[in-house]
């Protein structure tokens, strides 16, 4: 909390310095042809729509798309995001003197979609953790905003980002761990195994990070970023370690929490077991999730790469040459800090928290939930 606290940006208006063309407007798209564009040969898409939000709401108004070799496929309907066509030289937001059209095509509308899948996504984790479920909920709320009102805004103001994200990811554990599983022996050993862990990724992160050069200009998005006005000085290297982290905590919360449940759980059914009988039974389970757990964050990169990995089997790029590619060894060095730290973290934790169980009462380790929390 302290260092939040020095940490935390202050309270201002970001600077765009992008034109402001307006908020988008939603938009239907009531008939959709296809013909050959004007200046080539190539096909377009000729989009008539209907405006369902902002000033010109209750208007009609029609817009070109290229063809769909090239744009996405709009169909007659279809929900869309449209903005007023800049007109530099008209000094604002005014029709295109090059088309004559009002509104450009900008987006589908799609947070109707994003909204019931939050929706079911909520409803699965109360129906099938109840109160607990609700619990982790909020739980996840809090870490959201200590990432949107926190990590992104300090990063911004010129923070170092590392140490932004130690810090925040820290913050995470301390809020929604007690707040999911409730203060205890598990919280504490789950919170301690985590945050050991956390510091060895960042250890391991950073050296391996300097070690390849890995120097974040891959990145389309940071590079963009670096070159905004104001934002010369920010530290891309800087974003790459804190990338690896933040995806890191996650999955530190489930391996951590499951281990110290594992070995509560354990010595409730045996009491009289020795600290090293508990820690060893502890293990092999911690063996079996470890190895599940690392398989998953190993596709979970793979899934995010697979664009890049495409374009690499259509150019015939050799193994060794992609792997020298700084997108692709950037993603490989983070899949692997991310598993070292979830790897220490199985035997950190489950010592630990048998340390902690073996001077309490058998009684004092009793969950008010009940069962396993993963």
């Amino acid at each position: 909390m302290v260092a939040m606290a020095v940490l935390w940006p202050p309270a201002r208006p970001l600077d765009s310095q992008a034109p402001d063309a307006g908020e988008p407007a939603q938009a239907t798209v009531e008939r959709v042809t296809r013909s050959a564009c004007s200046v080539s040969r190539r096909p377009c898409q000729r989009l008539a729509v209907r405006l369902e939000s902002g000033e010109d709401r209750g208007e009609r108004t029609v817009m070109t798309l290229p063809g769909e070799d090239v744009a996405p496929a709009v169909r007659q309907g279809d929900g869309i995001r449209v903005v007023r066509n800049f007109d530099p030289e008209a000094g604002g937001a005014q029709p295109s003197a090059a088309r004559g059209e009002a509104y450009v095509f900008a987006d589908f509308e799609r947070r109707s979609s994003v909204y019931w899948a939050v929706a079911l996504f909520a409803l699965c984790v109360v129906v099938l953790g109840r109160w607990q479920g609700v619990r982790s909920l909020v739980g996840l709320g809090l870490s959201l905003m200590v990432v949107v009102l926190f990590i992104v805004p300090a990063i911004l103001d010129g923070g170092p980002p590392l140490l932004v994200a130690l810090v925040g990811g820290l913050a995470v554990m301390l809020a929604t761990v007690p707040l999911t599983h409730g203060l205890g022996a598990k919280s504490l050993a789950a919170i301690l195994g985590a945050v050991v862990s956390i510091v060895l990724t960042a250890l391991l992160a950073v050296f391996f990070v300097k070690l390849a050069n890995i120097t974040g200009f891959a990145s389309d998005e940071a590079a963009l970023l670096r070159s905004t006005p104001g934002r010369e000085s920010l530290s891309l290297e800087g974003l790459v370690l804190a990338g690896m982290l933040v995806g890191a905590l996650g999955v530190l919360d489930d391996v951590t929490v499951s281990q110290a449940s594992t070995v509560l759980a354990l010595r409730r059914a045996d009491p009289r077991q020795p600290a090293r009988r508990l820690f060893s039974e502890a293990m092999t389970v911690g063996r079996d999730h470890l190895g599940a757990t690392v398989n998953t964050l190993v596709l979970a990169y793979v899934g995010a790469a697979l664009p890049v990995l495409l374009i690499f089997a259509n150019q015939e790029t050799s193994f060794g040459g992609a792997l020298n590619r700084e997108d692709v060894s950037e993603e490989v060095i983070a899949m692997c800090v991310g598993s070292i730290g979830l790897i220490a973290a199985v035997p950190l934790t489950t010592l630990l928290t048998t340390a902690l169980a073996r001077r309490l009462a058998p009684e004092a380790l009793a969950e008010p939930g009940g069962g396993h929390a993963h």
